[in-house]
């Protein structure tokens, strides 16, 4: 059974994972390990997922739409099992997602694969959003209201 810390850790890694460059995580993990022997259980399967929103935030559901998304499980020769989901179609990605996800059930290599693969990544990440935000607030336009004293 996992603690509280290694599920939020957990939760943490596949949230970097699911929304990085395909390419960046190879070249992140190619740097540090290859890829162990595994056998796919499920997928790489890609599909539809329905998106769903809320009237106001709190109000009753409606369906947005619908996007792509892949998902994968794998079981590596030790019997660790790995699972992986992501937005848009790339299996190759979801997959080494997936083997990373069961590699991380050896606390001693989830430390390694944090530091050297998720901690750059999520940098990454940061740093894109942090643009999109920039880029963003410069198109803001403030409306306010100018009150007149009629009587």
């Amino acid at each position: 059974m996992q603690s509280a810390n290694e599920r939020t850790a957990r939760r943490d890694r596949m949230a970097v994972l699911a929304r990085c460059d395909g390419r960046a995580l190879e070249q992140r993990f190619a740097a540090i390990a290859t890829m162990p022997d595994h056998r796919l259980l499920r997928g790489p399967e890609t599909g539809l997922v329905m998106l769903r929103g809320r009237v106001g935030g709190t109000g009753e559901a409606f369906n947005i739409g619908e996007a792509t998304a892949t998902r994968a499980t794998v079981r590596l020769q030790d019997g660790a099992v790995g699972h992986a989901m992501a937005l848009g179609s790339d299996a190759g990605k979801v997959r080494l997602a997936a083997v990373i996800d069961a590699m991380c059930n050896d606390a001693s290599v989830a430390a390694l694969i944090d530091a050297a693969v998720i901690a750059p990544l999520a940098k990454m990440l940061k740093g894109s959003d942090d643009t999109r935000r920039q880029e963003t607030a410069a198109t803001r336009v403030d409306f306010f209201t100018l009150v007149r004293g009629e009587d």
